[in-house]
């Protein structure tokens, strides 16, 4: 008799990473938050550790026939800083381990190494080690950073309260039209390697997705404004699928209203250029980066008149009822609908 087999497809990425976070319990008092946020917490002292890691393997993650090696260097640095940004805490270090290929030479790494550097550079943060192995897979790059907070001011996705304004940093669904394009580009270059890749008109798109931002700024802004929210999250698959993480761990529901959710013009336009619903490439399109977060309704006064923060909902007692409120004043069930590493193609 054949052992069972389910697939991974199954669960999904988020049901993976809840299965393991079952069997594992943490069993040292310095251990305050393990699994299931965007970084774990350690305490030190009067202070909090914070600790994220994330891996970019190629042809899952990022393709190279238009993903310049200093952007790529700059992007795996600037994604683990925006999970740091989003504990708000600080970024202080990062190790980095890297799986390449003898198809790399030493001018290819030296150009992945600027990028890395620069955003070294940019957030402020001290690489100080990893390791290095051969691949026969591809280039893979898996990046730990490491940051630090006070402990009473250490944001974590499960403490929303009911009536809390649900607030959303920069503009959403860039960076997935931005992917498109490039896409589109890269099939016409395959089809005719005389073709040159026309992308000036796309260029804030394009940025976007090879180019993205943590926005450690926005920390920064609140900490100026002695406003600390009560939850907090960063981007990375979509807007629905984070607002769905701000409910399951704070156990409440989230009603987002479509017309206040902040679209860049050229992501409207170049969306429906596409045939593509904007909306959706917001709440389904992912990469990102911004901050989802919410705040007290006492706060709000705080940050009203900042220019880069946008109050898009709140979150209500009921758990079942995850809804956004569309310009037709329809109410839409939100759902996620964003990259599953596990699905069967």
């Amino acid at each position: 008799m054949s052992e069972k087999r389910t697939e991974l497809s199954r669960l999904g990425e988020f049901g993976l990473i809840d299965r393991i976070q079952q069997q594992f319990s943490l069993q040292n008092e310095t251990s305050l938050k393990g699994i299931g946020d965007d970084a774990a917490v350690i305490s030190s002292g009067e202070e909090s550790i914070v600790v994220s890691t994330d891996m970019l393997l190629e042809g899952v993650h990022f393709d190279l026939s238009y993903m310049p090696l200093q952007h790529l260097g700059y992007k795996a640095v600037a994604v683990n800083v925006s999970d740091i940004a989003a504990m708000n805490a600080k970024p202080e270090q990062i190790v980095i381990s890297l799986g390449i290929s003898n198809r790399f030479s030493l001018e290819a790494v030296d150009a992945l190494y600027e990028g890395i550097r620069a955003a070294c550079d940019s957030y402020k943060v001290d690489l100080v080690g990893g390791d290095t192995s051969s691949s026969v897979s591809g280039l893979i790059i898996s990046i730990t950073a490491i940051g630090r907070v006070a402990k009473d001011k250490v944001v974590e996705r499960n403490g929303a309260k009911a009536n809390d304004i649900i607030c959303v940093t920069g503009d959403l669904g860039a960076a997935y039209v931005g992917l498109q394009v490039l896409e589109r580009e890269k099939q016409v270059f395959l089809t005719n390697p005389e073709m040159q890749p026309d992308l000036e008109k796309y260029e804030y798109l394009v940025g976007r997705q090879l180019k993205p931002e943590a926005r450690m700024d926005i920390v920064h802004d609140l900490a100026e404004r002695n406003c600390v929210p009560t939850s907090m999250i960063d981007i990375s698959d979509g807007l629905a699928s984070e607002l769905l993480h701000l409910s399951k761990n704070s156990k409440l529901g989230v009603k987002i209203f479509e017309d206040k959710v902040p679209i860049d013009h050229d992501t409207f336009e170049t969306a429906i250029e596409f045939k593509i619903d904007p909306i959706t490439c917001v709440l389904n399109g992912g990469e990102d980066y911004e901050l989802l977060f919410t705040i007290t309704p006492t706060d709000y006064e705080k940050l009203k008149n900042h220019p880069d923060i946008h109050f898009i909902g709140h979150m209500h007692e009921n758990a079942n009822q995850n809804v956004m409120i569309t310009k037709q004043q329809t109410l839409v069930p939100i759902t996620a609908q964003g990259w599953n590493h596990f699905k069967v193609e």
